[in-house]
């Protein structure tokens, strides 16, 4: 049961990382000035400015009091504004009493029509929230549980593109990674006849649709693509596509910032990933100082030529702790910086060790060919 566990517990986090992106269009709210102010508030919402965001929320649930859209809204700007949420008991709570409140709305909706698109695409985003809550917390069981309920409305998605073009999102990124998460964790691979089969290179295409397409989902479709081409496809250059398309609209959000800069690193960009890096300096969020300095080691090795500035803040950034869902390759992109940095230095010992550092932390492909690529 243990694989099947894991590989539903990662698989909907990949899903629900930003659930605040499922919150897809409300087809009763017919209202063309309400849809714009509901687009607006998640614009306000992803460019961390909360406070018109909850000026938006108040005015949209007193319009709709019986909607899920305000509830989820109030959700996903908690998720944001709290960002990481698990680690705050009390944001926590209110998050929890949302999305409790969103479900129990959407479930109405569904009541009157099981196959209604809006009241699918709600109740999968709650479920797919309390799934990514319970994973981040190390809550196994609870993850799995809300996991397999957001599975069943994911489903029902698949055949919901035609009238909602936000589900070629989910529906795409199930694709890719119901293929993809196999051929990296073979040992899940005989529990894989529980879900429908996958392609990898159709989901591409689907995201890219929202990406391009999607009213609510754009964000998130083009956030996942920019982490897709870094951690499987080994493609940056077409990672910088779309996490600076985010970047650039949402100008405060530390995780499209943090992208951004990685994907102009990694492809090379050195003097555009300087003035992002910048930019984050600027921020207080306390995911932001383990990037910094690890991309900062990163323009002192690539660009600057300079490996004793790339290994201090290489060590610095090791020194700061990382978070698992957000930073932890961090650590992994310091640890081989220090490993090729040693290389370079004829330090052939601690090259290995620097490694087998980035090996047990590092999920990116390359980074990982790259390792066990090391001879000495």
């Amino acid at each position: 049961m243990a694989p099947r566990i894991s590989f539903l517990k990662k698989w909907l986090f990949v899903v629900c990382l930003f659930g605040l992106s499922l919150s897809g269009r409300a087809q009763a709210i017919t209202d063309p000035a309400v849809q714009q102010t509901i687009l607006k508030t998640l614009d306000d919402i992803y460019n961390f400015e909360f406070t018109e965001a909850d000026v938006q929320i108040r005015q949209i649930q007193a319009r709709y009091p019986q909607h899920p859209i305000g509830p989820i809204l109030r959700a996903t700007e908690l998720e944001l504004q709290y960002l990481p949420l698990h680690e705050n008991k009390a944001a926590t709570a209110q998050f929890i009493q949302a999305v409790d409140q969103g479900l129990a709305l959407a479930k109405q909706m569904l009541d009157k029509n099981e196959n209604d698109p809006e009241g699918v695409f709600y109740a999968l985003t709650a479920h797919s929230y309390l799934a990514s809550l319970h994973n981040n917390k190390n809550e196994s069981l609870k993850a799995v549980g809300e996991s397999k309920k957001a599975y069943n409305y994911l489903k029902d998605g698949f055949v919901l593109m035609n009238k909602n073009s936000d589900f070629y999102f989910t529906t795409g990124l199930y694709n890719y990674y119901i293929e993809r998460y196999p051929m990296d964790h073979s040992i899940v691979k005989p529990f894989m006849f529980f879900f429908e089969d996958g392609d990898m290179a159709q989901g591409l295409k689907q995201m890219d649709i929202a990406a391009k397409k999607g009213l609510f989902m754009r964000p998130a479709a083009n956030y996942y693509l920019a982490h897709i081409y870094l951690k499987h496809e080994m493609n940056p250059a077409r990672a910088v596509v779309y996490a600076k398309y985010l970047a650039d609209k949402y100008p405060n959000n530390p995780l499209f910032g943090m992208s951004c800069a990685e994907s102009l690193l990694l492809a090379g960009r050195y003097d555009e990933a300087r003035l992002y890096v910048q930019r984050l300096k600027q921020m207080p969020n306390k995911l932001v100082p383990l990037a910094i300095n690890t991309f900062t080691g990163m323009l002192s090795e690539y660009a600057d030529k300079n490996d004793k500035e790339a290994a201090e803040s290489y060590e610095m950034s090791l020194r700061l702790p990382f978070n698992d869902p957000y930073t932890k390759e961090y650590h992994a992109f310091a640890y081989a910086g220090l490993a090729r940095i040693a290389a370079r230095a004829n330090d052939r010992n601690r090259a290995i060790i620097y490694y087998k550092k980035a090996l047990a932390v590092g999920q990116y492909k390359a980074l990982i060919r790259e390792a066990k690529a090391y001879k000495g």
